[in-house]
């Protein structure tokens, strides 16, 4: 990445390119999460269809209103924000997200494994520019406050009483969904 001509009082023209950098990363996955929980919204069936349906639509709201809020921080460091679909798939390090139709249970079982993935990888990056910019980590742990929370909701409708998830140790979105549909259908 070339260097800025400018950016923000206090950072060197490097550490702003550092900066958007990794936002750019959190951009690119921050608008896949908003594109997959459409598509969850549009694909969700069953007898919680209603819950998850009117759950997901917030979370879009407030995870666009995240991109917004990096995508302006990158341009306030002086760099161009890029919100191509072509720049998001060529640049992303992760699987498209895997289910179709399915059941609520199902397709939150798949969310949880998604949010993990985010969350982690927000968390690292704040982490990284914790000692470069205060203003940029200030955003980003704004951020995962909404994220976790969000988790949260997902994570309800996947415990049991007792407190186990029924997706267990699951590590990619199908064996997730498999394992919450077969706890659902007992």
């Amino acid at each position: 990445m070339a260097l800025p001509k400018y950016t923000v009082p206090s950072l060197t023209l490097q550490q702003g390119a550092d900066v958007a950098a990794v936002l750019q990363q959190r951009l690119d996955a921050l608008n896949d999460l908003a594109l997959t929980l459409k598509h969850i919204h549009w694909n969700v069936v069953g007898p919680h269809f209603i819950a998850v349906h009117e759950m997901l639509d917030p979370q879009v709201d407030a995870v666009r209103l995240m991109v917004d809020a990096i995508a302006e921080r990158i341009a306030t460091l002086g760099v161009a924000p890029v919100g191509t679909p072509g720049a998001l798939v060529a640049n992303r390090t992760w699987e498209d997200y895997s289910i179709g139709r399915d059941g609520a249970i199902a397709h939150l079982g798949a969310l949880d494994v998604v949010y993990i993935g985010v969350i982690e990888d927000h968390r690292k990056a704040a982490k990284d520019v914790e000692e470069i910019d205060d203003v940029t980590n200030d955003l980003l742990v704004g951020h995962l406050h909404e994220l976790e929370l969000f988790h949260w909701f997902v994570r309800a409708h996947l415990e049991s009483a007792g407190g186990t998830l029924t997706t267990g140790n699951a590590q990619s979105e199908k064996a997730a969904a498999r394992k919450a549909s077969v706890k659902d259908d007992a």
